[in-house]
C-alpha cells in the first residue's frame, strides 16, 4: 500500500528547498530582498478594464505570483496585486536565457515579481502582460495554501489573515467595502458640519456603567488604569465647551464574552448634537443609514443572509408596545413591581439579582420575547429610567427616558437619548449605578470631571452611538463579526 504523505513533512520539505533556492541567489549576487523599490506604472484593473488605452504599451506592474505554467520556452503566470490578477507572458527569446532559466528554477508560487513588457491580448481573449524583463523582488520561504483544500478551517483564516487576504477575493472585498462604509459615514456627518474630536482611551477610574472595562497600571504615576467602554462622557463635555456637533469613530474595549456578534475589541460612532431630542435622532438614523447604503451597496435595499432589508422604511414601537405585540402582556396595565414580579413568574421570565423592579422586568421581557424578532429596521423607544443612566426622564412619564435602540435582523445596532443634562439627577444616577457595581465587587466611581461640566450647563442634546462592526457585516453579508474584523480577538495556540 502507498503511505500518504504527512502534510507537516511536505511542509518542511518546501520551505527547505525555498531556503536553498534564496541561498542559491545570494550566492549569485541576486538577493531578492536587497531590492528597494520597483516603477510600477499601471495596476491589474486599470489595465484590463483599459485595454484599448494599453494595447501595445509598455508598462511595469507587480505582484504575487499565484500560477504558472511552463511550457518549454514559453510560459504562463498570473501576478495578483491589490487590484486583482493580470496574465503574463514570458518566453526566453525576450527575457534571455539566463532569466528564463532562473524564472524556471528559482521562482516559486507565492514569490513577488516585477515585471516590465507590452500589453496584449491572447487567442483566447485575456488581457496578458508580454514580458520583456522580469526580477523577483521578494522570495516567499513559505508556500501558500492549496487553492481548493487549503486553509479551509475557519478560526485559522481568522488566525492566518495575511493568508486569507492572499488567496479569497470575497474576503479582500470585504475589508474594501468597510473601508467604503467608514468613508460613508465620515462623508454623511462632515458634510453636516459635525466635528470629528479624539477623546482618550486610557481612562483614571473605572466608571459606574454596566460593561466591564480591562484594567492596566501607568508605571509612572502608580496609577491603575482603565481602557474605555465608551467615548460619551468626553464628548458631552465638548457639548459643554461649546461646540453643537461632535463625533468620535474609533475603538471601545469591553472585558466580556464573544460570540459572532462580540469581539471584546470593536468599532463604534457615538454623535452628539445640541438642541435636538431623540425623536430627530431618529430621523437623523434613517437619513444616515441611507446614505451609507447607497455609498457602499447602490442602493437602500440590502440582502442579509437571505433577508432583504429596506433602509427606507422604519417601524417605530415603544418597548411597552414591543413586548404587548410579542409576548402578550401590557406593562401599562401593571403598575406595581410586585405585579411586574407576578407576570415574570408566569411567563418563566427570569431576572438578575437586584434587577426585579418593573422597569427592569420590562427589559427582560423585550430580551426574552421581543429582540430576536425584530427583523426589519425598527426603532423601539421610551426605555424604563433603570436601565437608562444617562437618558432624559420622560416629562408625561418619570418612569421612563427620551431613549431609543434599533435593531435589524434580531440585532441591536445602536442607542440614542435625549441626553440627561440636569446634573442633579445625573450624579444620583450615577451613584447608584456605582454602588451596584460595587456591591457586585466592581472598583466603580462617579466621573467627578463630567458631572462638573454639566453643572456648568449642557444645551438639551440628542446623542446616538451605533455599531459601526454589526453594520459592516449587514452591508457584507458576513454571519459573523470576525469576518469584518481583520485580526479578530483570538486565544493564542500553545
Amino acid at each position: 500500500m502507498e503511505e500518504t504523505a504527512n502534510p507537516a513533512e511536505e511542509l518542511i520539505e518546501q520551505a527547505k528547498v525555498r531556503r536553498e533556492k534564496l541561498a542559491k541567489l545570494v550566492a549569485e549576487g541576486k538577493d531578492p530582498y536587497t531590492k528597494t523599490q520597483f516603477p510600477v506604472s499601471a495596476r491589474s484593473a486599470q489595465v484590463k478594464e483599459n485595454f484599448d488605452l494599453f494595447e501595445g504599451k509598455e508598462v511595469c506592474v507587480a505582484g504575487r505570483m499565484m500560477s504558472r505554467r511552463i511550457m518549454g520556452k514559453a510560459s504562463f503566470s498570473h501576478i495578483q496585486d491589490g487590484e486583482g490578477q493580470l496574465q503574463i507572458y514570458v518566453t526566453r527569446q525576450d527575457v534571455g536565457e539566463e532569466e528564463y532559466a532562473s524564472y524556471k528554477k528559482d521562482y516559486d508560487i507565492g514569490d513577488i515579481v516585477g515585471v516590465k513588457g507590452y500589453v496584449f491580448r491572447t487567442q483566447t481573449g485575456e488581457v496578458t502582460v508580454h514580458a520583456t524583463s522580469l526580477e523577483m523582488l521578494s522570495k516567499a520561504l513559505m508556500p501558500l495554501p492549496e487553492k481548493y483544500n487549503g486553509l479551509q478551517n475557519q478560526d485559522t483564516k481568522y488566525r492566518l489573515r495575511h493568508l486569507d487576504l492572499i488567496m479569497n477575493e470575497d474576503v479582500r472585498k470585504t475589508f474594501v467595502k468597510r473601508a467604503a462604509i467608514l468613508r460613508g459615514i465620515r462623508e454623511f456627518l462632515d458634510g453636516q458640519g459635525f466635528l470629528e474630536a479624539d477623546t482618550p482611551i486610557l481612562l483614571p477610574l473605572e466608571i459606574g456603567a454596566d460593561a466591564r472595562p480591562f484594567r492596566t497600571h501607568h508605571n509612572a504615576l502608580d496609577l491603575d488604569m482603565y481602557l474605555r467602554i465608551e467615548t460619551e462622557l468626553y464628548l458631552k463635555r465638548l457639548i459643554v465647551g461649546g461646540y453643537e456637533k461632535v463625533y468620535e469613530m474609533g475603538r471601545i474595549f469591553r472585558n466580556e464574552g464573544m460570540d459572532s456578534r462580540h469581539n471584546p475589541e470593536f468599532t463604534t460612532v457615538e454623535i452628539y448634537r445640541a438642541y435636538v431630542d431623540y425623536h430627530e435622532m431618529m430621523d437623523f438614523v434613517e437619513a444616515l443609514y441611507r446614505f451609507v447604503a447607497e455609498k457602499a451597496c447602490g442602493g437602500t435595499r440590502v440582502v442579509y443572509q437571505g433577508v432583504e432589508l429596506d433602509f427606507s422604511h422604519w417601524e417605530k414601537l415603544t418597548m411597552t408596545e414591543a413586548v404587548k405585540k410579542y409576548s402578550g402582556v401590557d406593562f401599562s396595565e401593571i403598575s406595581s413591581d410586585e405585579e411586574a414580579r407576578a407576570a415574570a413568574r408566569e411567563h418563566g421570565v427570569e431576572l438578575e439579582k437586584g434587577k426585579d423592579t418593573k422597569g427592569h422586568i420590562l427589559a427582560a421581557f423585550f430580551d426574552e420575547f421581543a429582540e430576536d424578532k425584530l427583523i426589519q429596521p425598527t426603532f423601539i423607544y421610551d426605555y424604563p429610567v433603570e436601565i437608562s443612566p444617562l437618558a432624559k426622564r420622560k416629562p408625561s412619564d418619570p418612569t421612563m427616558t427620551e431613549r431609543f435602540e434599533y435593531f435589524m435582523m434580531g440585532m441591536e445596532m445602536g442607542n440614542a437619548f435625549s441626553e440627561l443634562n440636569d446634573p442633579v439627577d445625573q450624579r444620583a444616577r450615577m451613584e447608584e449605578q456605582a454602588r451596584r457595581k460595587r456591591a457586585a465587587g466592581a472598583n466603580a466611581q462617579v466621573d467627578e470631571d463630567f458631572l462638573d461640566a454639566l453643572e456648568h450647563g449642557m444645551p438639551p442634546t440628542g446623542g446616538l452611538g451605533l455599531g459601526v462592526d454589526r453594520l459592516v457585516m449587514l452591508l457584507t453579508d458576513s454571519a459573523s463579526i470576525r469576518d469584518v474584523l481583520l485580526f479578530p480577538t483570538m486565544k493564542p495556540k500553545k
